[in-house]
């Protein structure tokens, strides 16, 4: 199989969540420890840094990635979902995965895949394990797909496991009340592992509490050893409160929701500075956290597509997130002559409580990611109407995208999001 039949093979016969949604969720972690010693366990070979949540984790995974890579060491990223082209989730020092390898990999693999009945992430999970360790990775950041407990890549045994924060997201699959989400990431939390909690609440700190207790892990809110304030310039002051460190970062991420990442993400490099055989320079976390997009090549947060009309897109999908986004888009609104916002869901998402948060003001255009899992245009406008959102339905996201420009001027702004795959169309 060449390169595009090889990924035919894969979102065809071990359905994606981005294809079919919670149908290709397979929670338990037999299949991929059963292939993994098939593989001769090559998580094993390398320290991981586990990250999990409802919202951050990319961005989280990103900063810290980028920040150990400045510090010179060799860095493995393990994301999901991808934007563009599959080989996003694997990298190493910011370099994706060959298509040779991923061609190399199923070849060589498929006859046991099939035998175990792989779904498409636990697949993909291994193969970046085998990758990095192929590859002699010093270190590797490890993103969660979904939930925690029962996610794939729960086989680690991490330096530090992370939790960004938690919300009300997949409640068909984890839980419907924040107390049971935060049980399932909580279960990433491994015996006298240290435990970071990004964001704070009085909803379902006391579950971490409880796990890391039972665990016998410390447990370290991270809001409780950093701050980060932004500046008048768009950049942030970042504050050590154990000794008032300042560092006057700029990053290049943006989007005002990366001041509870940059928090995180700081509380964990320090947590590996302090208390493991890493070592991290200051210049190393100035530059890593200030270079995150570029090092890393994350997109789709907050980015700036064009100016005049100013085109940002945004990958925020849920409630939890859109919540920051919604305030920024007030705050492009503000400076803008007119807010047009084109955007488009998934189905399997809490469509109405995302649209009560989006801005009344605004003109929107209804559209429907390239997707089997679309929320139908005709459906989400007559769900924003109930939500008191006025607009026009387009029923592509290349015709929404065009339509916008269109009626534009120089001075407005166009909003494009709600749905990684809308992103993914339009970059």
């Amino acid at each position: 199989m060449n390169y595009s039949e090889t990924l035919e093979y894969l979102f065809t016969s071990t359905p994606s969540f981005q294809q079919v949604g919670a149908d290709a969720y397979k929670p338990g972690l037999e299949r991929i420890e059963d292939f993994c010693r098939y593989l001769g366990s090559p998580h094993k070979n390398f320290p991981t840094i586990h990250i999990a949540g409802t919202n951050g984790k990319g961005s989280t995974s990103h900063l810290i990635a980028s920040v150990l890579m400045k510090a010179g060491y060799r860095v493995g990223l393990f994301t999901s979902p991808h934007l563009k082209d599959f080989r996003e989730r694997v990298r190493v020092d910011g370099k994706m995965i060959s298509e040779q390898e991923v061609m190399e990999f199923v070849a060589r693999h498929r006859e046991k895949m099939e035998a175990l009945q792989l779904s498409f992430f636990e697949m993909t999970t291994a193969m970046a394990f085998d990758h990095f360790s192929r590859c002699d990775v010093e270190v590797a950041v490890i993103e969660t797909g979904l939930g925690g407990r029962l996610d794939a890549t729960n086989i680690l045994r991490p330096m530090v496991s992370v939790v960004t924060n938690v919300g009300m997201d997949h409640t068909d699959l984890l839980g419907n009340t924040l107390k049971q989400i935060a049980a399932e990431k909580a279960g990433i939390a491994k015996p006298r592992t240290a435990l970071i909690l990004g964001e704070r609440s009085e909803e379902y700190d006391s579950v971490f509490a409880e796990r890391a207790a039972a665990l016998q892990c410390p447990l370290i809110f991270a809001e409780e050893h950093f701050t980060a304030d932004p500046t008048a310039e768009g950049g942030y002051t970042l504050r050590r409160k154990r000794d008032n460190g300042e560092f006057a970062l700029t990053l290049d991420l943006k989007g005002n929701y990366q001041q509870h990442n940059l928090v995180t993400a700081a509380a964990a490099l320090d947590y590996l500075h302090t208390s493991t055989p890493l070592t991290i320079p200051r210049r190393a976390f100035i530059e890593g956290v200030e270079s995150a997009a570029t090092t890393t090549h994350l997109a789709g947060r907050w980015q700036q597509l064009q100016q005049r009309p100013t085109v940002i897109c945004d990958t925020g999908h849920n409630s939890h997130g859109i919540k920051y986004v919604a305030r920024q888009l007030r705050e492009l609104q503000q400076s803008h002559q007119r807010l047009i916002c084109v955007i488009g869901f998934v189905r399997d998402k809490d469509v109405r409580q995302v649209l009560e948060l989006m801005p009344r003001e605004a003109h929107y255009i209804f559209t429907a990611p390239a997707t089997q899992r679309a929320l139908p245009a005709e459906e989400l406008a007559r769900l924003a109407t109930l939500s008191g959102l006025c607009g026009e339905v387009c029923p592509t996201a290349t015709e929404a995208l065009a339509e916008a420009k269109k009626i534009a001027t120089a001075d407005d702004a166009i909003f494009i999001g709600g749905s990684n795959y809308l992103v993914a169309e339009i970059i």
